[in-house]
């Protein structure tokens, strides 16, 4: 898990073709004019999911995790925190290979201030709690960007340089 300002992503363009694209993506657009809904990238290798809701309490919350994407969870406007622990930290439901989601269930984790501007990578390994409030539930516009991690990779949490597949040209 990483977590900063997309003002900094060229930081991070080097970890992988695709996380470039991703911060490219999100850097280029006004989500405020943009639908609700799935918005393709590049197939199922990449898209975004443009998300407004009401931020939620803890108690509400739910831990997730994914094996075939990363997640790139982008706040546009509002302020929420996002739980974040290691898989093996919680205990697991059934993947659900279709949706690439299992819930998980504990007590374990930390809790991250993620507001406006700010984004959070999160790889395979990395159970996560979006939504929750950081006081009372207010609006949020977010947009999760799904970054496909090739099938060999698609099971750890580390992801080395260069293994997120290269640009179609």
């Amino acid at each position: 898990m990483l977590t900063d300002r997309l003002a900094n992503a060229a930081l991070y363009r080097s970890l992988s073709p695709r996380i470039a694209d991703a911060l490219d993506y999100l850097a280029a657009r006004d989500f405020a004019k943009i639908a609700d809904g799935r918005h393709a990238i590049d197939g199922d290798h990449l898209f975004a999911l443009v998300q407004r809701y009401t931020s939620k309490p803890l108690a509400e919350g739910r831990w997730e995790a994914h094996r075939k994407y990363i997640d790139l969870q982008y706040v546009v406007s509002g302020t929420e925190q996002i739980g974040y622990v290691s898989i093996d930290q919680l205990a697991a439901e059934p993947h659900d290979e279709e949706r690439d989601l299992a819930w998980l269930s504990g007590t374990a984790g930390q809790w991250i201030t993620v507001p406006a501007g700010h984004f959070m990578l999160l790889w395979p390994g990395d159970a996560h709690m979006p939504q929750i409030a950081t006081g009372a539930p207010s609006e949020i516009l977010k947009v999760v960007v799904k970054i496909e991690v090739p099938p060999a990779h698609a099971h750890g949490g580390l992801l080395f340089r260069g293994g997120l597949g290269g640009r179609k040209h």
